[in-house]
């Protein structure tokens, strides 16, 4: 007996789709079978969620042809998708807050406003219990976690009909034990026969998932492979273009010295709440701290309040450890400049890259020679300084850009970030704190800060690295500070702990017990 013929679902034929003179996709053909989990992978800016907006009737194909079941469709709205029983799970919710989960889900479907409430509920609760869902239909999705709220927009989409489904990064945001409930129900979606495409660029959950992968690279389809026969070497290659070496060289920590204890620290958020309730930890040079935490529990407000960016309330301590005569010096009170001279450096991105103090109208050599100025290094204030470090920055981040004399507003966001943390490194700051530096950055330069970073931990400086992926804070840093809702919930040895235990930490607050390994 020979193999069963599997049955296309949607083919993609020479898509093209340009946003003025950038060509997003260029002529791409794919085909997605049904009752499938489809990867579609690539580095960001490679295409993957333009050429998914194409099926789902955000964007129109400026060439080519979509068929559905065979025939060619004209998809020119989410409605038109709709139509095709196509419907797309988006990174960033469309949700009305002080509804509950079921009224957004018949939100805008013709006569359901007036049908009988029990069994609108009835039926919706019976789409829930096929897929194995746990949610509470009457809960408001002001009152929801991410995860919930991402199972009320996939619940949204199948109650519609959709039979094909596209999921834009849906673990983004999730811990490790909502990443496992979501596959659990994306498993069972596929085993009724449902068809689902997940964009994604993290090759480990490609693996654990898909049944295909499809990869995109700079706009261009690179190939599809069975996933069995695939590894993470084999996609990053495909991904990337050429070899990329996935290590991290973690070295073990030798003479460690506290450079920076934090005690009691309590900030608030612009809405007179709680970003960071009682925090106290200790930085120390020759180690890597990672700080974990699902997003908005006060990593931000934690780095910029060491650095002088945000204020702290009363009872709050942050000392800092002289250079000269080990003496404490109490940061809080002190402006961001006056803790720049000390030796603590803060590359914050992607929030606000130029806001961060990168001047747009400034190539890198300005921008290099306006912060050495505030350092006081005299070495620098002469152009070939700052030249030099600019063209060592290109060089090693490969930075895109005509020249280090173009202004740093003409690159992408990827090259403007590169320049930031390029520089925050340069200035061999005591203390260096990054966030999210690897964000939206290509493989390549991810794994060239991750390395740089390690050097600097071992010329004894204190590292703090913010990240969003656990696996690269388990293999990057020596320890992991937990923050749960703006508490410590655990501060746990990388090297001993697992992505399991950081997820539970992550979502629970369990205080003191919860700390080891410090």
């Amino acid at each position: 007996m020979g193999a069963i013929e599997k049955k296309v679902a949607v083919s993609l034929r020479n898509v093209t789709k340009t946003f003025g003179k950038v060509v997003a996709n260029s002529n791409v053909n794919i085909d997605i079978y049904e009752g499938e989990i489809l990867s579609l992978l690539g580095e960001n800016g490679s295409g993957k969620t333009t050429l998914m907006n194409m099926l789902a009737g955000i964007y129109a194909p400026d060439g080519g042809t979509i068929y559905v079941g065979g025939e060619e469709a004209i998809i020119r709205s989410p409605q038109d998708a709709f139509d095709y029983q196509i419907g797309m799970i988006h990174q960033h919710f469309k949700l009305v807050d002080v509804f509950s989960a079921a009224e957004n889900i018949i939100l805008g479907m013709p006569g359901k406003a007036k049908l009988d409430r029990k069994a609108i509920l009835a039926d919706i609760q019976s789409t829930v219990d096929k897929y194995g869902f746990e949610i509470n239909l009457n809960k408001k999705i002001y009152e929801m976690s991410v995860s919930e709220k991402q199972t009320v927009e996939i619940i949204k989409v199948l109650y519609r009909g959709a039979k094909i489904l596209i999921l834009d990064e849906p673990t983004a945001v999730l811990t490790p034990q909502e990443t496992e409930k979501l596959f659990a129900v994306l498993r069972t979606m596929r085993a009724h026969g449902r068809t689902i495409v997940i964009i994604t660029h993290k090759l480990q959950e490609v693996l654990e998932l898909s049944d295909r992968v499809s990869v995109l690279r700079k706009g261009e389809y690179i190939g599809t492979v069975e996933t069995k026969a695939a590894t993470e070497s084999s996609l990053t290659e495909m991904m990337v273009g050429k070899r990329v070496e996935l290590n991290i060289d973690r070295t073990e920590p030798t003479d460690v010295k506290d450079l920076v204890r934090v005690e009691h620290l309590t900030c608030l958020n612009k809405y007179g709440r709680k970003a960071l309730d009682d925090v106290s930890f200790t930085i120390r040079g020759g180690e890597i701290l990672g700080i974990a935490g699902i997003a908005g529990a006060g990593q931000k407000e934690l780095l910029e309040a060491i650095a002088g960016l945000q204020k702290a309330e009363e009872g709050s301590s942050i000392l800092y450890r002289a250079i000269d005569n080990n003496d404490e010096i109490q940061l809080i009170g002190k402006d961001v400049n006056d803790i720049k001279n000390l030796g603590i450096s803060l590359a914050f991105v992607p929030e606000d890259r130029l806001g961060m103090g990168l001047v747009g109208n400034m190539g890198m050599v300005g921008n290099m020679l306006l912060r050495s100025y505030n350092e006081g290094k005299g070495i620098f204030t002469n152009d070939k300084g700052p030249t030099k470090l600019a063209e060592d920055i290109m060089e090693r981040l490969e930075v895109s850009t005509p020249s280090v004399n173009t202004p740093v507003r003409k690159l992408s966001g990827g090259n403007v970030q590169k320049v930031l943390v390029g520089r925050e490194i340069s200035l061999a700051p005591r203390v260096l704190m990054t966030a999210y530096a690897v964000r939206g950055l290509d493989i390549n330069t991810s794994y060239t800060i991750y390395n740089i970073l390690s050097e600097e931990k071992e010329k004894g400086v204190g590292v703090v690295y913010v990240g969003e992926d656990l696996d690269v804070l388990l293999e990057l840093c020596d320890y992991i500070l937990v923050l749960c809702e703006g508490k410590v919930s655990g501060i746990v040895d990388a090297r001993f702990t697992t992505k399991e235990e950081v997820g539970l930490l992550m979502t629970k607050y369990s205080g003191e017990e919860a700390q080891h390994g410090r």
